[in-house]
């Protein structure tokens, strides 16, 4: 028996990225999106075929009066200069959740200006983080693990925020840790982490042990992916990684003989791709 985990997939942020560049595609117009929409080979693929143009910073800067789509990351104030500059009409398909981080991180950053650190607990080059360090003059401390606390001043004020695809566990972690070494006179904190992701956690924890093989569908560049990869794992050991049915190999299938086969996913992930990956396997 073969189940795939009906709360993996894309969640509303991508879902809502995709859907304004089909739109925008399906017009036939020519149309560019500033890094990779997803973090999943096969999606990006399916949508190049469409007619989509991914392009990075540098090529970005060189483009003219062009439709650029910005992906659910976000991106900081740099970018929309750059377009003003060269007349590029954005598609900003931006989650609502990164805005409201955004400007919650720059309205704290303009309160504290010089009196208080802005600290972002996230993966450091991470899209979502770029955007937010923008928000800040690019002042903004990135703390992945307690090894980044040496960044801190213990002796200033902070403002703690969030990536939203963060562990809330490994955030208040952070806090507890930071919360030991503080000497300053503030030490704010916000739990800006978005829960739809949050709870995939406990959700594919679940998934994995309700099955006795467990295949994760997820992208080599999914920072996501790759935690809820170790999760499941945890749950179950049997738990094979992969990007693409072509990966799964026929010992594979042969060891789901007889056996409880589940099938989950990334947020970063689309539930096609895990049909297909159901498919091989059945």
């Amino acid at each position: 028996m073969v189940t795939i985990d009906k709360k993996s997939g894309f969640c509303f942020g991508v879902v809502n990225a995709i859907k304004k560049a089909e739109e925008e595609l399906a017009k036939g117009e020519t149309l560019y999106c500033l890094g990779d929409i997803v973090h999943n080979g096969q999606e990006v693929a399916r949508l190049e075929r469409m007619g989509l143009i991914t392009v990075d910073y540098e090529q970005f800067a060189k483009l003219r009066d062009v439709k650029v789509l910005l992906r659910a990351h976000g991106e900081p104030p740099s970018t929309y200069e750059i377009a003003r500059k060269n007349n590029i009409t954005i598609i900003d398909a931006s989650c609502p959740v990164v805005l409201r981080l955004q400007s919650n991180i720059k309205k704290k950053y303009e309160e504290h200006k010089g009196t208080a650190q802005i600290v972002i607990y996230g993966k450091k080059g991470h899209a979502e983080v770029i955007g937010l360090e923008g928000q800040t003059g690019n002042t903004a401390i990135v703390v992945e693990n307690e090894q980044d606390l040496h960044k801190i001043d213990f002796q200033k004020d902070i403002c703690l925020f969030s990536q939203t695809t963060k562990s809330v566990d490994g955030f208040n972690d952070l806090i507890n840790k930071i919360g030991e070494r503080f000497k300053g006179n503030s030490f704010e904190k916000f739990d800006t982490i978005c829960r739809q992701v949050a709870n995939r956690i406990p959700n594919i924890r679940n998934f994995a042990t309700q099955n006795d093989v467990v295949f994760f569908v997820g992208g080599k560049k999914s920072s996501n992916g790759k935690v809820l990869y170790e999760h499941c794992k945890a749950a179950n050991p049997h738990t094979f990684f992969i990007s693409d049915a072509d990966e799964i190999t026929p010992e594979q299938v042969a060891f789901c003989k007889n056996r409880k086969v589940g099938i989950c996913g990334a947020t970063s992930t689309p539930y096609w791709l895990m049909e297909a990956c159901a498919e091989k396997i059945k």
